[in-house]
């Protein structure tokens, strides 16, 4: 994430950073080999303070593709995944450079690497854009990981919201998705509380606790 007490979240997209943009993705790389984690999220960063998001545009995505690359050719090595997430800039982060599915997979076609791919946030994705079916079905190929919270709240999938998540979880399934669905939401209590959810959803499907088949059982 770069430098957060100076205001920094990421670092891959911002010029004069790419020293320490290198820095941080080798031991990004040193933290996930340890921990067996083969997917690193690339955050690209902000735009500086007191610029234009269109003046500076270019100059951003000129440095983005030249990092992506490096990063590309270093996370090969280790036969890791790099993601890209497009975080909303109507209400989380107004100056995160990059906020639709569509600039991320624009990107992701420029720099032509297949370790790099998209984490699509179903949350950030409805704020910009919305048309998840469509979006969910046109960017599949590009996938590498999925979050998903509850839209406007940021909390439980089956908090009240714009989101009909067994329908989200339906149509990953019959494209074929067979990654992690992270939970990248704020619990409204207690952690395991707010997973009742998932136990819920679980039931509807006729599955156990766990996600195994009664009839497996």
């Amino acid at each position: 994430p770069g430098d957060q007490e100076a205001g920094e979240l990421g670092l891959a997209a911002v010029p004069g950073r790419q020293a320490a943009f290198r820095q941080a993705l080798e031991a990004a790389v040193h933290y996930a080999r340890a921990v067996g984690c083969p997917r690193i999220h690339v955050m690209a960063g902000r735009v500086p303070l007191g610029t234009d998001r269109a003046a500076v545009a270019g100059e951003m995505e000129t440095t983005f593709i030249e990092n992506l690359r490096y990063a590309a050719d270093l996370l090969a090595q280790e036969d890791m995944i790099g993601l890209l997430e497009p975080i909303n800039s109507r209400i989380t982060d107004p100056r995160y450079y990059l906020n639709t599915p569509q600039q991320a997979a624009a990107i992701l076609e420029k720099v032509g690497r297949p370790n790099l791919k998209l984490q699509l946030d179903l949350f950030h994705c409805q704020i910009m854009d919305g048309n998840l079916s469509s979006n969910l079905e046109k960017y599949f190929p590009l996938i590498g990981h999925i979050q998903i919270a509850q839209v406007p709240g940021r909390h439980e999938p089956d908090s009240p919201g714009e989101l009909n998540f067994p329908y989200i979880f339906e149509l990953l399934e019959s494209l074929g998705y067979a990654g992690y669905v992270g939970c990248e939401y704020a619990p409204k209590g207690d952690t395991l509380e707010g997973l009742g959810w998932l136990r819920s959803y679980w039931e509807s499907r006729g599955l156990q606790h766990g996600g195994t088949s009664k009839e497996a059982k």
